[in-house]
């Protein structure tokens, strides 16, 4: 069977990323790690391909320079049951450089963007009824960090 797998391409810290994000991650694990030589010029022992998973998902990575970094066009989505793991993933993911961003997104320290999204914001903004939707969405293109609580009071506001 043919697999579909993610690969991201690192400019020169694949390792400390990798690292990072298994061990956020439940469920995670860096399944090998293998390095250009040294007679790579200005590569030698960086990560030349890795293989790791997150929460049970293949993923694959490498260092390869700056020429093609990391944009919002492909995120990594993190699907959250409570306000708990929201704050949880945010607040790690920002530290040490990350950047928030509108509406539940943010950056990484290594520009990799992410989505961290309360499975409750689904929830509310796919209601049946399209005037709690609607409130629901306007609620969450006011936030950065999605704040459950003020999705649910702006729902729930007639």
């Amino acid at each position: 069977m043919t697999e579909v797998i993610p690969f991201l391409w690192f400019d020169n810290d694949a390792e400390a990323a990798i690292r990072f994000y298994t061990g956020l991650i439940p469920g995670s694990e860096i399944v090998s790690l293998g390095r250009y030589p040294d007679e790579v010029p200005g590569m030698g022992g960086k990560v030349m391909n890795a293989h790791f998973r997150l929460a049970g998902r293949d993923y694959y990575a490498m260092d390869a320079g700056p020429q093609f970094p990391f944009t919002a066009a492909v995120s990594l989505y993190v699907s959250c049951a409570d306000q708990g793991e929201v704050d949880r993933y945010w607040d790690a993911l920002v530290a040490d450089g990350g950047e928030e961003q509108p509406c539940g997104w943010l950056k990484d320290r290594w520009g990799l963007s992410w989505q961290i999204i309360p499975d409750r914001l689904i929830e509310l903004i796919r209601h049946p009824d399209p005037d709690t939707a609607h409130r629901s969405i306007q609620a969450m293109l006011t936030m950065r960090r999605i704040d459950i609580a003020a999705v649910e009071a702006a729902a729930a506001a007639a």
